[in-house]
């Protein structure tokens, strides 16, 4: 056995109490530090002699930091989303967003996207390098925020098609978008989390009063007026929120499909206007997908 794969497995065994996948952290943590990507690393590890920098990166997992703080970044979609303190790190289940996005559209394409609490930049970078004809909006609250995604947009070089500015949900937005993407805060105040995120992550994205849904009170009830006749919103929830945020959605005249992630838990409400398919949705204008 190579000197790297000895160190790997070591390094496995050390990531168990901080990780559920300690193997894969341990790889990536190895690539990063080797300065190559994780499948170039195990294409051939005996070529690789291990790298000074490798105990750092593993004690500050050891300590909880996310690996996506660790390396810089977290692949999301067809993307590559630099990250680090103060923004949120991509989650994979996110994609499911612009999975049904995809799957609505077809063979069309939305033109003008409209991505609420970009932070990073995430959804909206994925959506337009999903549609190179369309053009986007991020709005945030973060100044860090949109630092994070004003970069990752040069970094992929969308900046010339995504705008970034500050702002509170939709306030003062004018004009109409065919697709709109939100994944707000939904955590319950007293919800336990993660050390990996409790410790790192910034609580502003992450929490959202007593029952997780001060925001979706205030962002719901804007979505329609923003909409292209056609349009949709493609909104994250909580796995427990779908009947409380649909309740505000048909309170707003909106209609819902509630969609759910690979793992089959429910993830995402699509919302558009009242008309066209509704005489498919379910009672209290749900469609369950």
């Amino acid at each position: 056995m190579s000197e790297v794969a000895t160190t790997l497995r070591r390094a496995a065994d050390l990531l168990p109490c901080v990780s559920d996948t300690p193997r894969l952290d341990a790889e990536i943590l190895l690539a990063h530090a080797l300065g190559v990507e994780r499948n170039v690393l195990l294409l051939d590890t005996a070529r690789f002699a291990v790298p000074d920098g490798l105990v750092a990166l593993i004690e500050r997992r050891l300590a909880h930091e996310p690996i996506a703080y660790i390396i810089g970044y977290r692949d999301f979609w067809t993307v590559r989303i630099g990250v680090g303190p103060g923004v949120l790190v991509p989650r994979a289940d996110s994609e499911t967003l612009l999975a049904v996005a995809v799957q609505h559209f077809g063979d069309a394409a939305p033109r003008r996207i409209l991505d609420l609490g970009t932070g990073p930049g995430t959804l909206l970078l994925a959506a337009l390098d999903q549609w190179p004809d369309a053009t986007g909006l991020g709005i945030d609250a973060s100044a860090t925020a949109l630092d994070f995604a004003r970069t990752n947009a040069a970094a992929l070089g969308l900046a010339g098609r995504a705008e970034l500015r500050a702002g509170d949900w939709a306030a003062g937005i004018d004009g109409q978008f065919d697709l709109i993407l939100c994944n707000p805060p939904y955590v319950r105040a007293d919800e336990a989390l993660m050390p990996d995120v409790a410790r790192y992550e910034p609580g502003a994205a992450l929490f959202a009063g007593g029952d997780g849904l001060n925001d979706y009170r205030r962002l719901v009830p804007q979505l329609d007026g923003l909409l292209t006749p056609g349009g949709i919103a493609a909104v994250e929830i909580g796995w427990q929120q779908a009947a409380a945020v649909t309740g505000l959605a048909v309170a707003a005249g909106l209609v819902a499909e509630l969609h759910r992630d690979l793992g089959g838990r429910d993830r995402m409400l699509l919302l558009r206007a009242v008309g066209g398919d509704d005489n498919k949705s379910l009672g209290f204008g749900v469609k369950a997908v």
